[in-house]
């Protein structure tokens, strides 16, 4: 049971991981950026590494999440017609 939880895992983080690269739309990418960092949490808890899993979880998917998500709500309230022209 516990190999092939493991193995689920594994195959769930790679995933995630592929779909976060592959996606075209900015706001899925970061959403799936912070899966694969919950996930990630998950396989250090299961290798027995309780305080990179606790530093994965705050820094990797909480803060870098939280931060990339204010970044694309910057970039979808800013518009084009603000933008200086170009000479």
């Amino acid at each position: 049971m516990s190999t092939a939880f493991d193995l689920l895992l594994a195959a769930a983080l790679l995933w995630s991981a592929w779909r976060t690269l592959a996606t075209p739309q900015i706001g899925r990418a970061v959403i799936l950026f912070i899966v694969f960092g919950l996930l990630l949490t998950l396989v250090w808890a299961r290798l027995d590494a309780p305080d990179i899993a606790l530093a994965e979880a705050a820094i990797g998917a909480g803060l870098t999440g939280a931060l990339l998500l204010d970044a694309v709500a910057a970039l979808r309230a800013r518009r084009p017609d603000d933008e200086e022209p170009r000479s």
